[in-house]
């Protein structure tokens, strides 16, 4: 899609990547609306990590580099709450906040995309240190983010790197760095980096020491 549009927004407390799943609860009124008039379009709003503040309520502050998603189910509760699973569509970048009616609403642009880096030793490295990231939380009795993992044959996927990311222990702040980053080939450098700094610090935790990466 391109040109300026206007987007139904739902901040949150997490990020979205593209080509990833999320699955949301959906219990304040503003956003039941939401859903009703998403439903009743195309499917698709636009998510953004809250800076400060609070999922509920109103009166947070955003970053201004989101996500489209798409809602691919829609489970409604008798109550009115909503069980969504919504996947990443796309970068977006909010260009202005328009007053809620009810729920958030801005005006966005597609942000584009750089073809994937094709660095095989590069990829490998990230991969390695997202596993041993991933590992390491186990072992301390930490939950990973539930994703799809890269398995054999998906190194001609060109959504690998996002997927990467997804499955990436980070915290929201470094997912929304990674979100930021418009060229691919830095995004992978700067997850790579961010991986096997989460890894040496859970090494450390559990007592095995940084340098104790698999070769």
């Amino acid at each position: 899609m391109d040109g300026t549009r206007r987007l139904a927004m739902f901040p949150l407390s997490a990020v979205l990547f593209p080509h990833s799943e999320q699955v949301l609860h959906v219990f304040e009124p503003r956003y039941r609306a939401l859903v009703d008039d998403c439903l009743a379009a195309d499917r698709e709003f636009g998510v953004v990590l809250i800076a400060r503040g609070s999922e509920v309520g109103g009166g947070d502050e955003r970053f201004a580099v989101g996500t489209r998603a798409r809602i691919t189910t829609a489970s409604p509760f008798d109550d009115g709450r909503w069980a969504l699973l919504v996947e990443g569509a796309g970068r977006i970048s909010v260009n202005r906040w328009l007053a809620d009616a009810p729920y958030p609403v801005a005006e966005v642009d597609d942000r584009p995309e750089g073809p994937e880096p094709g660095d095989e030793a590069s990829y490998a490295r990230a991969t390695v240190a997202v596993r041993r990231a991933r590992t390491l939380l186990s072992e301390l009795g930490a939950p990973a983010p539930v994703v799809a993992d890269l398995g054999a044959g998906s190194g001609d996927d060109s959504d690998r790197l996002w997927r990467l990311c997804a499955m990436a222990p980070l915290t929201a702040l470094d997912n929304q760095h990674l979100l930021e980053t418009d060229d691919p080939g830095e995004r992978l450098a700067l997850l790579c980096r961010l991986c096997e700094a989460r890894a040496d610090d859970l090494a450390l935790l559990l007592g095995a020491g940084p340098d104790d990466r698999p070769s």
